[in-house]
């Protein structure tokens, strides 16, 4: 069909659809906009739509192409790829100045799970919990760890009579103390917050000495139980006496720490290792360092901080620190037999003895209930308080607040800082009522503690070493009066019975 023919077409449909429609004219439209068709016939209306405007579509290659070999824009290309290599290797130059000139970071010691943070023990689980079992130390985990504690020393909860060798049981749980069950659920509890659990194993810990005549059969049924135990999850054993049994029978204790340091060979993971802890009374250093070359132990609880002369404390932790490395150090005030840290010291040396405990370099070991100043009762073993026990007044329950609340904050510090947690320790001033010493470590920050025991009279330190600066920022003070942020380190006043850690930082 023609395209005339379809015109047609279209015009008959038009027509019949739109009999009406006609070209609107000027007046019929009543504006002066009206549209003039270019034709018209029968209602068809006929546009003239002007041509689109030409579009700028650029240069084509060949045009590309010969722009682009012009001397100018070669000499153009040129100059920015000198340019690209020349900041390129200028970039290069500078990072591997930066790299040669910064000062190289210090390695790491080798450390282990105990050596990060406190360890908190629990002789008498009767008394720590309210529930009188190991359900209800599970159930107080979550204050523990709130303290940032490492590792919990558990026991003695063996079956054991006083100095009755027939009747030790080692792998027996004390009715008084639970059962096999809440051990378990207590170690999987414990391991779920990153906390490890240490089993108290001193054989006659009911009887005059920790360990019974006859050494050997009990060590026999000691070698036994410490396999048994390994494999219920304990991460290390505690015992009383060390000195006394290697002494008395060194091959069978040859053969305990053997069995503990071996499982540790087979371990790859760091927080698996287990640990020995042995307790002593010997206070002197020589003591102490042969009791350490006699038993083997990883770390050695003493008697070395519980002396009345200032001067003794100070000693101790010099003579220690010079000898050994400081991951065998181990520091304790309180423990299961000699009482609690606050009837040891008194209430008003609660704080010093925790700060000085916290940032000694080695292991801090604390007595239940140390962190809030609970003090014995007729036994050793006082009742736990706890802030949910309607028999405590408002005042006590404010008291092992503040004393808690304290502790929970210099845990906290140790547990972040390098220089508290494996730094060098600085000797800066001792005397019969006062020290100082610093802890640094590499490009960190650095903490100065000063502490003085005299009850009435302040001490003037006048401190003077390389590493120190003239003024420090005050981080923590154990008085409770508010004092300024920054003192002067030439002058440094300490208040009696007072306790200040200071930071300053790294000056290279």
């Amino acid at each position: 069909m023609s395209n005339d023919t379809e015109v047609d077409m279209k015009d008959v449909e038009l027509n019949e659809v739109e009999q009406e429609k006609q070209p609107m004219t000027e007046g019929e439209a009543g504006n002066s906009y009206a549209i003039s068709p270019v034709s018209e016939k029968n209602g068809i209306v006929k546009l003239k739509i002007p041509d689109e405007e030409s579009k700028f579509t650029g240069l084509s290659k060949e045009e590309l192409m010969k722009v682009a070999g012009t001397p100018g824009w070669i000499k153009v290309r040129w100059a920015l790829l000198i340019l690209f290599w020349l900041g390129w290797l200028g970039m290069l130059a500078g990072a591997i100045a930066i790299i040669i000139q910064a000062p190289r970071c210090k390695p790491l010691p080798e450390m282990n799970w105990w050596n990060y943070g406190p360890l908190y023990q629990i002789g008498d689980v009767n008394s720590f919990t309210k529930s009188s079992d190991l359900k209800g130390l599970t159930d107080k985990l979550q204050a523990i760890d709130e303290l940032k504690i490492k590792g919990l020393i558990i026991g003695p909860i063996h079956e054991s009579s006083a100095d009755k060798p027939e009747e030790l049981k080692l792998t027996d749980i004390s009715k008084d103390a639970g059962d096999l069950t809440q051990f378990q659920e207590l170690i999987k509890a414990a391991h779920k917050r990153g906390i490890s659990v240490v089993l108290d194993l001193t054989p006659n810990y009911k009887g005059k000495e920790p360990w019974f005549t006859d050494a050997s059969n009990t060590v026999i049924k000691l070698k036994s139980a410490l396999v048994h135990w390994l494999k219920e999850g304990v991460d290390g054993f505690l015992f009383y006496g060390v000195e006394k049994v290697s002494t008395a029978d060194p091959s069978s204790w040859a053969d305990v720490e053997d069995l503990i340091h071996k499982h540790n060979q087979t371990e790859s993971v760091e927080k698996t290792k287990k640990v020995l802890i042995g307790v002593t009374e010997k206070s002197s250093p020589d003591d102490i360092i042969a009791v350490l070359n006699e038993t083997g132990v990883d770390l050695l609880l003493t008697g070395a901080l519980r002396s009345p002369s200032v001067l003794n404390v100070a000693h101790p932790v010099d003579r220690l620190y010079s000898t050994y490395n400081q991951t065998r150090l181990a520091w304790n005030i309180g423990g299961r037999i000699c009482g609690h840290l606050a009837s040891l010291v008194g209430l008003a040396k609660v704080k010093m003895s925790q700060l000085l405990l916290l940032t000694l370099p080695g292991t801090p070991v604390f007595n239940y209930g140390d962190e809030i100043g609970l003090e014995d009762e007729v036994a050793k073993n006082p009742t736990m308080l706890w802030e949910d026990y309607e028999n405590v007044t408002k005042s006590k329950k404010d008291e092992f607040s503040t004393f808690r609340k304290f502790f929970k904050a210099v845990s906290e510090k140790r547990s972040k800082e390098r220089s508290l947690q494996h730094g060098e320790y600085i000797p800066l001033f001792r005397s019969t009522s006062a020290m100082a010493y610093v802890r640094s470590w590499d490009q960190n920050e650095r903490y100065l503690i000063a502490l003085n025991w005299h009850p009435t009279e302040t001490v003037t330190l006048q401190l003077k070493h390389a590493e120190i600066p003239e003024h420090a920022t005050v981080v923590f003070n154990t008085s409770d009066e508010e004092d300024v942020r920054v003192l002067n380190l030439a002058q440094l006043e300490v208040k009696p019975e007072q306790g200040i850690m200071l930071k300053f930082p790294y000056n290279p």
